[in-house]
């Protein structure tokens, strides 16, 4: 299992919740059985040009935004710029986005 796949995987996983499908509906619309519409999604294999198309098609996107991980970043990389955000924003910006997190955190 290479790092290319899972990222690919996680990226179809990803754009395809986005659209609100499941895995199934998917499966179906690029008539692939679904068993292997997971394996995809888990990196087990990089899909084949053929079903990159029907994936694409499928979720109306471009080949090119399977292979855009330029949003996945590591829990310090977004501490980091949360803290920079925090540290150019006013006492009152900071203070509301405290309550958005507290409150998402207390409904957890």
């Amino acid at each position: 299992m290479s790092t290319l796949s899972v990222q690919v995987g996680k990226r179809i996983k990803e754009l395809r919740e986005a659209k609100k499908l499941k895995q199934v509906q998917l499966a179906e619309l690029i008539d692939m059985e679904a068993t292997n519409l997971s394996k995809l999604e888990k990196g087990l294999h990089l899909p084949k040009e053929e079903n990159l198309k029907k994936i694409t098609k499928a979720l109306n996107v471009d080949v090119k935004d399977l292979f855009d991980f330029g949003h996945v970043k590591t829990k310090q990389e977004l501490v980091d710029e949360m803290n920079f955000i925090f540290e150019q924003s006013s006492q009152e910006e900071v203070q509301f986005f405290y309550k958005v997190i507290s409150s998402y955190k207390e409904l957890k």
